[in-house]
């Protein structure tokens, strides 16, 4: 059963154009093609890029977020309540009205206590600034450097400039070696992402990343073993054109630079609305939907690495429309609130919480303003953010 499940899935018809077999990659004297084997590298080279991360994160990110003077706000800790503590674990973080009345009788305090030992609780597991400056300068390093690579890989290719050339003589097309590392390195990378997101800072658009890290390493997989590889370089250095633009606005977000951080915000939305809503759709997608029939019969392989292009537009889509909001409310002067994925819950709860109790104390009311998007209620950059992607 698992030999003709095998065998069914590595039918030539679904993968390959009607005249061409597997037989037709098959490794030459002088020409070198793309194979599946390669990728199985991939997932324990993910691992590493998890080590890399950490060392890199202690002995470069954390120095530089002192050089910048990137600093914690002091946070006022929850009492120890074992009652409350096991509601807080196994049942929920942010109780109704009604589990707060049960919860203020049966520890003999008010609701408005209950109210604040969550709220208090919950800024304990919140990220501190440092995790998210860490996090952001690991990213922004990566996707410049990939970015770069990117860039070198392709710009001296004929199909770079010529969209058509793409498909010439696919799927014979030989495996060249900074195809081969580009290909390896961006796929780690995005398995490496994908293994820490759970532990990463939590944003507002969690299963909208988990698709998009999933569809990414789908489409990087699918594209190498179909030897779809000229398309996804040019895809890949795509997104990798705007992505270090984001991180560095979060770093400088996080070090209080709100200007310096603003100006990088506004060039990261005209990059990833030029690259993602303009390039993308009409250049890129136009050669992997149109150019291909002009060669060949649209097959099962062609329907599905175009199907998961269109799910990851799609995802565009959805983070260009808040990203678009959130530059048209900073070139307004109006207040921004939070837009997107990159900001935890209990950033605007603290803050409200603290000036309720310094109100209740007599402190008087405290005003909090913004200098616009950017700041730290700017939900793009406060936590963390993706490629073929």
């Amino acid at each position: 059963m698992f030999q003709m499940l095998y065998d069914y899935f590595w039918w030539d018809r679904l993968w390959l154009p009607s005249n061409m077999t597997w037989a037709d990659l098959e490794d030459g004297e002088d020409q070198v093609y793309s194979k599946t084997a390669h990728l199985y590298f991939t997932i324990p080279l993910g691992f590493v890029f998890l080590i890399i991360r950490h060392f890199f994160e202690i002995y470069i990110a954390t120095p530089l977020a002192r050089l910048l003077n990137v600093k914690e706000k002091n946070r006022l800790k929850a009492t120890p309540n074992p009652a409350l503590e096991k509601f807080y674990s196994s049942s929920c973080k942010h109780p109704k009205k009604a589990d707060i009345e049960a919860l203020s009788k049966k520890n003999g305090c008010t609701p408005r206590q209950v109210e604040r030992w969550f709220r208090r609780r919950r800024n304990q597991d919140r990220p501190s600034l440092l995790k998210k400056f860490r996090e952001a300068s690991w990213r922004f390093t990566f996707y410049l450097v990939a970015f770069i690579a990117g860039m070198a890989v392709i710009v001296d290719k004929p199909w770079f400039y010529d969209l058509r050339q793409v498909w010439a003589s696919y799927p014979v097309q030989a495996l060249l070696p900074s195809q081969y590392w580009y290909y390896i390195i961006e796929l780690s990378f995005y398995w490496s992402l994908l293994f820490s997101i759970a532990s990463d800072v939590k944003r507002k658009d969690f299963k909208e990343q988990v698709i998009h890290h999933v569809a990414t390493i789908v489409l990087i997989s699918f594209s190498w073993f179909t030897n779809y590889i000229r398309a996804g370089t040019i895809i890949m250095a795509l997104h990798d054109s705007s992505d270090y633009l984001l991180e560095s606005a979060k770093m400088f977000n996080y070090a209080g630079w709100k200007n310096t951080c603003n100006n990088i915000f506004i060039v990261f939305a005209v990059v990833f609305i030029i690259t993602r809503l303009i390039i993308l759709p009409f250049w890129v997608l136009h050669c992997t939907i149109i150019y291909p029939l002009e060669m060949y019969p649209p097959f099962f392989g062609y329907y599905f690495f175009n199907l998961m292009m269109v799910i990851l537009q799609c995802l565009h889509i959805f983070w260009a429309y808040l990203i678009i909001r959130m530059a048209q409310k900073f070139l307004t002067g109006k207040t921004v609130e939070d837009e997107r994925s990159d900001r935890d819950e209990t950033d605007y709860s603290e803050e409200v919480g603290e000036e309720e109790e310094k109100a209740a104390a007599g402190a008087g009311s405290v005003t909090r303003t913004k200098n616009g998007p950017l700041t730290n209620g700017h939900s793009v950059l406060n936590n963390n953010h993706r490629k073929m992607e």
